[in-house]
């Protein structure tokens, strides 16, 4: 009995995980959206419902950093800005990068247990084919790093592409890891200086990263294949 229902389990994993996925979007979605889905345009407003939790401020903090991973149309730039202007440039950039390494674990494990079959229902066919193509330019550690260096690509979406490659979790951990911490450091800088009034500092760094993601957007595969022939 035992075996034949492991057998089940075994023969639909990519369905059951799926379910499970969707499920939780459902869950985010239905609980959230219509509530605070809002918030998630405005750091004060962030912060004003991270506050509320008082001592168990920076658990909710990482917390919503894992969900805003798992459920990646959640903006990811927004919450990481929010947590440089809770809590300053340096705390939130750790908290954020605490937060977003589990979610990232996550994300892969759950990729690397249910396999291609649920990548495939939860990413579009077109980011399947852009990033199954990079990663197999070369050396597939350089390949991640720079991937979640470069600004301006999905980074969440990479996570569960990632979990079916040849790239270890180990090597996955260190190199998507190492590759978020500028962005994250330059999100959390810039919500720690929205309470200083300084716009002109505040629109100058603003228009740098504008800039930036959209070169990674337009011009994200080139560098990286260029770097790699290099």
């Amino acid at each position: 009995m035992i075996g034949k229902l492991y057998e089940k389990i075994k023969k639909y994993k990519s369905y059951i995980g799926f379910a499970i996925i969707l499920i939780f979007i459902i869950y985010v979605g239905y609980e959230y959206y219509d509530k605070y889905f809002y918030i998630f345009k405005d750091p004060v407003k962030i912060k004003n419902v991270i506050m509320s939790y008082g001592d168990y401020s920076i658990f909710a903090f990482v917390i919503l950093q894992i969900i805003q991973v798992i459920a990646f149309f959640i903006p990811g730039e927004i919450v990481q800005i929010a947590g440089g202007y809770i809590y300053g440039a340096i705390l939130g950039t750790v908290i954020s990068f605490i937060g977003i390494t589990i979610g990232s674990i996550v994300v892969y494990g759950i990729s690397y247990i249910f396999g291609k079959p649920l990548v495939k229902k939860i990413v579009s066919k077109k980011d399947f084919k852009y990033f199954d193509k990079i990663l197999n330019l070369g050396n597939i550690n350089l390949i991640v790093f720079l991937l979640y260096l470069i600004p301006g690509i999905p980074k969440d979406i990479l996570g569960y592409i990632c979990g079916i490659s040849r790239i270890s979790a180990k090597n996955f951990i260190i190199y998507s890891s190492l590759g978020r911490i500028p962005g994250i450091m330059v999100s959390a800088y810039f919500g720690a200086k929205i309470s200083s009034q300084n716009y002109a500092l505040l629109i100058s760094i603003a228009v740098i990263m504008i800039l930036v993601f959209i070169l990674g957007v337009f011009k994200g595969e080139k560098i990286v294949r260029k770097f790699m022939k290099k």
